[in-house]
């Protein structure tokens, strides 16, 4: 499991300190689906990014499945990082060049994957998502939640054992928005756990846990029925 406690994150600058989180404990099940709500500027982007350890905590303990992280060095967190996280944007952060298969395949390169397992190994994760028939073009050539399917089967790719989203539906209409979030309900009930960032409602109401943030703090929890 994923378990903050007591997790401060203040921003410095030579005139001004700010607290992006404030005495933030959470614990987040293997296999969990959960969302996380708030406020534009509630901290919920830098929640994210220390889950994620893309960014170090100012105080407090971070326990990533049986791992205290909170004092790695940073070659230490990438090692984790690539090994056991796979990440969806907003913005889908493809790139252009690349195939969308290639696309999918940097996330292997990285875990020096053999050729022949990394080809076989993106042409499931390509199935997965429903996106195989479109393995060589590029991403201009895709629509908008076709991009984002393929971002899914790039954070799916390796296996992780959790998907950070961060708006995942933001920039597709309610169809693609739906689509994608099965995806993830999907992962989520196949035992992979999944931490959102949304600003939908709806969507977060089909994760199985709604977490709220105000101000850098966790304000309510919500836990729905099974």
């Amino acid at each position: 499991m994923l378990k903050l406690e007591h997790i401060q994150k203040v921003f410095r600058t030579t005139e001004v300190e700010t607290t992006a989180l404030n005495d933030v404990s959470l614990e987040i099940a293997t296999g969990e689906f959960v969302a996380i709500m708030g406020p534009s500027g509630c901290g919920k982007s830098t929640l994210l990014n220390i889950l994620g350890l893309l960014d170090t905590a100012s105080a407090g303990t971070y326990r990533f499945f049986d791992e205290t992280v909170s004092s790695y060095s940073e070659a230490q967190l990438t090692d984790v990082r690539r090994a056991a996280i796979g990440f969806v944007f907003q913005s889908f952060n493809l790139i252009d060049d690349l195939s969308i298969e290639e696309n999918v395949e940097v996330a292997l390169l990285y875990r020096k994957v053999p050729p022949r397992e990394r080809r076989e190994r993106v042409a499931a994760a390509l199935e997965r998502v429903g996106i195989a028939h479109r393995a060589r073009h590029l991403p201009q050539q895709l629509s908008g939640g076709q991009q984002q399917r393929v971002a899914v089967a790039r954070a799916l790719v390796s296996s992780p054992k959790v998907i950070l989203a961060d708006e995942p539906t933001g920039n597709l209409d309610t169809t693609n928005g739906n689509a994608v979030m099965e995806l993830l309900i999907d992962v989520a009930k196949a035992g992979t756990t999944v931490v959102m960032v949304t600003h939908s409602l709806t969507h977060a109401a089909l994760a199985g846990r709604t977490i709220k943030l105000l101000d850098g703090r966790i304000v309510s929890e919500t836990l729905l029925a099974a």
